[in-house]
């Protein structure tokens, strides 16, 4: 009797768990079956639960994924773990789909280290309607606060006046440019968003530089690309908590900040971005209406967005610059002579860009070998989607491979040399060229392009005229390290440089 009692419902347990197992079966093969006309892209089979990721380098995986393009082609499928990624490589393929199909393709992948931190507000990680109100108003108040307009260009040159200071303090012996050109470009979004710009030694203000850049480069380290994948294996990644913690200092500083502004703010007269969001949300309440994407969280984090972009990119890529004319003594002097010529000793404008070709060029070429985020920030589809005969179901995770677009040997003669011909014609004019898309393109395009091409121009040309760079004493041209740093965006390596001053 005894074991009848308890055979009975280790049956009936058993039974249940064949008979879920069964519809599982059922489910996972009707879904297959429905499925299987509908091709996929290829790619290289995956390993159970690992995926693909014994195969990628993922110090650098975009190296990677451009080997596999070439086997598997421009359109290709890889498993990071068990997430399915399409990888999208050359010009051709990653406009296609960004450009022309911009609506299935422009969706954010919302990393898990993202989630955890700004649980979906702010621009960079978000979608839906909070995404489209935080992008239009804050694409609105950066052109109102003088993005690519005449006050923008003032910023720029004042802060160029500040950055020339520091360099002329080393006296032409080599030092790390990376602190001060964090703090100069930073500043300019600062401007901007904040109404005033920070002294370079400031500690809040360098305490939030330092921390930003290191939050970027934190993003791209094996570790937390496993934690994206893995998050029940969190709590034993250490760059996951460092990350945190830089995170939620950052948003008390900013916190702060906004405090300080509040206390002095007047709807008549907004210094900057802040004072536009903290105007429009009092608006909003004013009027009864509770249910706005204007809330303090979207402000707080759309802030710690622009300032991460505003910085990091911008001043790496003059970092990669200044590099590449130590590396190149000869393009360097050609530059600096077309300047003299063109310019002569007065400060550079952003109108004598179309009087400098040779070093539009120059500038051009630096922002397309640099490579600043070779992998892009990772979409997702927003719907079911056939793609150059392959079928992507809504949801799956997609990568536009920058680096294939700028080093795209069908498009670029010399893909991975700094060739400033690049970008001229046979008679040395200017000439744009469609596959520089170092700001990506479509609707997730950098919203602060025209801000970052200003200041790239303005900086470079104004330190050109200033100053010869040269690699540090005992380290010729050809002995320059130009290898990167691991992180999300790429970073030269350590280095020191020669600001040597022009008499």
């Amino acid at each position: 009797m005894f074991k009848e009692k308890v055979s009975s419902p280790v049956s009936v347990s058993l039974v249940g768990a064949l008979v879920l197992l069964l519809l599982v079966y059922l489910v996972s093969s009707s879904s297959f079956s429905s499925q299987k006309d509908r091709k996929g892209p290829p790619g290289p089979k995956p390993l159970p639960l690992l995926g693909n990721l014994l195969q990628l380098d993922l110090k650098m995986p975009y190296k990677t994924l451009v080997e596999l393009s070439k086997k598997y082609g421009s359109v290709f499928t890889v498993y990071m773990g068990p997430q399915k990624v399409v990888v999208l490589a050359g010009y051709k393929t990653v406009k296609e789909a960004l450009v022309n199909r911009a609506d299935e393709f422009g969706d954010r992948l919302e990393i898990q280290s993202m989630v955890d931190n700004f649980h979906g507000n702010g621009i960079t990680w978000s979608n839906g309607d909070s995404w489209k109100e935080m992008r239009r108003f804050a694409l609105t108040n950066l052109r109102d606060f003088g993005m690519g307009k005449r006050a923008s260009e003032d910023k720029i040159i004042e802060e160029c006046e500040q950055l020339i200071e520091v360099f002329k303090k080393h006296k032409g012996e080599a030092f790390d440019s990376t602190q001060p050109m964090n703090c100069a470009v930073s500043n300019i979004i600062c401007s901007i968003i904040y109404g005033s710009r920070f002294e370079y030694d400031d500690p809040e203000f360098t305490s939030l530089v330092e921390r930003t850049n290191r939050h970027i480069e934190l993003l791209g380290s094996p570790s937390l690309q496993l934690y994206n994948l893995f998050p029940w294996f969190g709590k034993w990644i250490a760059n996951r908590k460092e990350l945190f913690t830089l995170i939620v200092a950052n948003k008390k500083q900013n916190f702060r900040l906004f405090s300080r502004l509040k206390e002095t703010l007047d709807p008549q007269m907004c210094r900057g971005f802040v004072d536009s969001f903290l105007v429009r949300k009092q608006n909003l309440e004013e009027s009864g209406n509770t249910n706005s994407h204007f809330h303090n969280e979207n402000l707080l984090i759309t802030v710690l967005n622009l300032f991460a972009a505003g910085t990091d990119t911008t001043a790496t890529t003059l970092r990669w610059g200044l590099l590449f004319m130590a590396k190149s003594p000869k393009i360097q002097n050609r530059v600096r002579e077309e300047l003299s010529r063109v310019i002569g000793g007065r400060q550079s404008q952003v109108e004598d860009r179309k009087n400098l070709p040779y070093t539009n060029a120059v500038i051009h070429e630096t922002q397309r070998l640099a490579n600043i985020v070779p992998m892009s920030l990772p979409h997702k589809t927003s719907q079911d989607v056939t793609f150059q005969g392959h079928f992507i179901e809504k949801g799956t995770v997609v990568y536009p491979l920058l680096t294939s677009v700028l080093y795209d040997e069908t498009e670029w003669e010399q893909p991975h040399s700094f060739h400033p011909a690049h970008f001229l014609d046979k008679d040395g004019k200017f000439v744009k060229r469609d596959a520089f898309m170092p700001f990506s393109a479509g609707r997730r395009a950098c919203l602060g392009e025209s801000l970052a091409k200003m200041e790239l121009f303005i900086f470079f040309t104004t330190l050109l005229q200033q100053f010869r760079f040269a690699p540090p004493p005992g380290v010729s041209e050809d002995e320059l390290d130009l290898s990167e740093r691991v992180g999300f965006t790429r970073n030269p390596a350590p280095h020191t440089l020669c600001a040597v001053p022009c008499v």
